[in-house]
């Protein structure tokens, strides 16, 4: 593999405005800022004002940002850059087998970002020999994760910050002999 191909290998899952770049420590709090912005700025169509400001603390000074920040240093993940090199979305794997983190700034969505990271997030997933992958899809990723095959494996109910919001238990085979077995 030639040097620009080990630097670059997800380089086809990139458009002219999409570059997309491994995560390093240099971007986690690039990463940490997407997170907040997409709370603040998209969630606002799905979520009421109090499930707003309970996801956002996630991602501020205090308790929430510990297990955001633990998340980011010990998983493997991908930066979906803009043109002059500035992190735009991101997404997660941690453990490696999970989707842990998709995020997409409010000004760099539906510009085909998540579902680039998300491809090349599965394509990463067989390279390592992953049988599948899973995530908790929210109300406003869920249609992404459906597009690109993914199927609901169950809904269920959790408190943020004592506030409750609904997600989906998610899955998708990454080797086509397994396509039917997908539940948890």
């Amino acid at each position: 593999m030639s040097t620009e191909e080990s630097t670059q290998p997800y380089r086809q899952y990139a458009t002219e405005m999409n570059a997309i770049t491994p995560l390093a420590a240099q971007d986690h709090d690039a990463a940490l800022e997407i997170y907040r912005d997409a709370v603040e700025t998209v969630a606002p169509a799905q979520y009421s004002p109090a499930q707003v400001k309970a996801w956002s603390q996630q991602a501020r000074s205090g308790s929430g940002i510990t297990p955001l920040r633990n998340s980011l240093r010990r998983g493997w993940g991908l930066v979906s850059r803009s043109v002059d090199g500035k992190a735009e979305a991101f997404a997660l794997l941690d453990p490696e087998d999970h989707v842990a983190l998709l995020y997409c700034r409010g000004r760099a969505c539906r510009e085909g970002r998540g579902g680039a990271l998300l491809r090349a997030l599965e394509e990463e997933g067989r390279r390592r020999g992953i049988p599948r992958l899973r995530t908790e899809a929210s109300l406003i990723s869920e249609p992404l994760f459906r597009s690109q095959g993914w199927q609901v494996s169950w809904q269920e109910e959790l408190l943020i910050n004592g506030v409750l919001f609904r997600r989906f238990r998610m899955a998708k085979p990454l080797n086509q002999a397994q396509g039917a077995l997908i539940l948890s």
